[in-house]
């Protein structure tokens, strides 16, 4: 029986590991960083760039925020995501559960599912993993996310118990949705493959909070219902890093080794590099789009701020090492000229920066794993960083 998608480990170095992921629409090397793409497009940044120069093989798009707007029966209308947005390669949607459970003071949360108010205009929604399922079928990307409950990061033992086992419900009748849909045709991107099946694959999500013996149990009953990969949720939510590196050093080397493993939300590039020495295979986040809408740039030497007064005669670009388009073009007094005029191509240009980055970072991390150097390439890397 055909796969939705094949995975796997080409290199490992200690926990870290090197892979290729194929699609129905891409063949993506890992550990990759996923683009977000909220609202089917990654904030100021032109598909074409993201295709050319950037090279993103898969970006996220947002199941929530596409349903209120433009709505589920637009974009099926309209022959479902890739079609609708012109992006032609690989997408992951998640479930939407979490910008509903971060409308704390808007929500109703049963068995069946979240009972909400839009935040565009008030209207009373309801999502379960049956809706969610349904939603992101109908969008069609190649990547869907089983529906969970997202707790806070310090919750109790006792709240976390009861949210584990809720996920661990809701991701059997995610499942069961989720296959019933494909049998009926509902993929909008269904697409033949000769070694795949063309239809989506669904990840299952561990929780479980910061305590050890939960995520443990949370990942027992993900995998015992069994899915195409697995992603570590509520992590980055307000909790110590030292408490999430010690959930991935505990939970990483446990998951399945024949899925690929991705760490949700997550985060800077320290994130990325040591969540990858702990044996994590995929990450999104938002940061590089939306530090670069505030005139902060990732840079091989640390962070910085271009509206700092002492780049206002700078001639040098944001990072003398990085070789994208803004960087071979426009100085660091020229960028912080147009932010401080307010001007959009500030932000466009800073976010354009910022991915290139993160991709050229991943970039790297796959090559020093591949040449068995990734413990090295981690210490100068995050001394780097913690220099600037």
């Amino acid at each position: 029986m055909k796969k939705s998608v094949e995975w796997k480990i080409t290199a490992q170095d200690g926990e870290a590991r090197s892979g290729i992921l194929r699609t129905r629409r891409s063949v993506i090397e890992t550990p990759v960083f996923m683009p977000v793409g909220t609202q089917a497009t990654v904030k100021g940044i032109r598909y074409e760039w993201l295709e050319t120069e950037l090279d993103a093989r898969i970006i996220l798009a947002n199941t929530y925020h596409l349903w209120l707007r433009p709505g589920v029966d637009v974009i099926r209308q309209l022959g479902g995501l890739h079609k609708f947005s012109t992006w032609n390669r690989s997408l992951l949607t998640d479930s939407g559960g979490f910008q509903v459970f971060s409308l704390t003071d808007m929500r109703k949360i049963t068995e069946e599912g979240v009972e909400f108010r839009s935040h565009v205009d008030g209207t009373k929604m309801f999502l379960s993993p049956e809706v969610s399922m349904e939603i992101q079928a109908a969008l069609g990307a190649e990547i869907v996310m089983a529906f969970d409950e997202c707790p806070p990061g310090d919750a109790g033992i006792e709240q976390t118990q009861k949210s584990l086992e809720m996920t661990a419900r809701w991701a059997r009748r995610s499942k069961n949705r989720f296959n019933e849909l494909q049998n009926e045709g509902a993929d909008t991107g269904f697409l033949e493959a000769q070694s795949l099946s063309g239809q989506q694959a669904l990840f299952g999500i561990i929780q479980g909070a910061g305590h050890l013996n939960l995520r443990r149990e949370s990942l027992e009953k993900t995998t015992e219902i069994g899915f195409d990969g697995y992603a570590i949720g509520g992590l980055s939510v307000g909790e110590e890093k030292s408490v999430m590196y010690e959930v991935l050093e505990f939970l990483a080397p446990q998951m399945p080794p024949d899925a690929p493993c991705y760490l949700m939300g997550v985060g800077t590039p320290e994130d990325l590099v040591e969540a990858v020495y702990r044996g994590v295979d995929m990450f999104d986040c938002v940061l590089p789009t939306r530090n670069g809408r505030t005139g902060s740039a990732f840079t091989s030497s640390g962070k910085l701020n271009i509206r700092n007064a002492k780049f206002a005669t700078d001639s040098e670009p944001l990072d003398i090492e990085c070789f994208c388009s803004v960087c071979r073009r426009y100085s660091k007094a020229y960028l912080r000229h147009l932010y401080l005029s307010k001007e959009m191509l500030a932000s466009i240009l800073i976010s354009h920066h910022n991915l290139a980055f993160f991709l050229d970072t991943m970039k790297k991390v796959r090559d020093a794993i591949k040449l068995g150097k990734f413990g090295e390439f981690r210490r100068e890397f995050l001394s780097r960083m913690s220099n600037n």
